[in-house]
């Protein structure tokens, strides 16, 4: 694969939460996927995924995941991005940065992803 063809599947994966659409699901994820959550819970294989998924949609609205920048890996089939993220849970409106290593098995389907948070606003204590 191409590094366009990694970063089009990252964004028709981010872009299935934003429109709440996984009908595509099983043609971007690899059957034994593992997925770590930025603040701990992890996933193994595709069950979990539509369980997590499924819950998720029940209690969250996407308004926002927008890329960053792509870093690209090719010897290890993996791409880190950077993101921005938000969300609505009931009233709570919760927004964050983010960072995702995510590595593609050869055929080109996600097999890890693995998430890291950071706060969306920034402070310069000595600027």
């Amino acid at each position: 694969m191409t590094k366009s063809d990694y970063e089009l599947v990252i964004r028709h994966y981010f872009q299935m939460w934003v429109k709440r659409d996984f009908t595509h699901l099983d043609k971007l994820f690899a059957a034994d996927i593992y997925y770590s959550e930025c603040y701990g819970p992890e996933y193994f294989g595709l069950s979990e995924i539509y369980r997590w998924i499924d819950d998720m949609l029940a209690k969250q609205t996407v308004l926002a995941w927008e890329i960053k920048q792509f870093i690209h890996e090719p010897s290890t089939n993996t791409v880190v991005v950077e993101w921005y993220f938000k969300e609505q849970q009931k009233l709570d409106v919760n927004d964050f940065n983010g960072v995702s290593i995510i590595k593609f098995t050869p055929e080109g389907k996600i097999c890890v992803i693995k998430e890291f948070e950071s706060k969306s606003e920034h402070v310069a204590p000595f600027h």
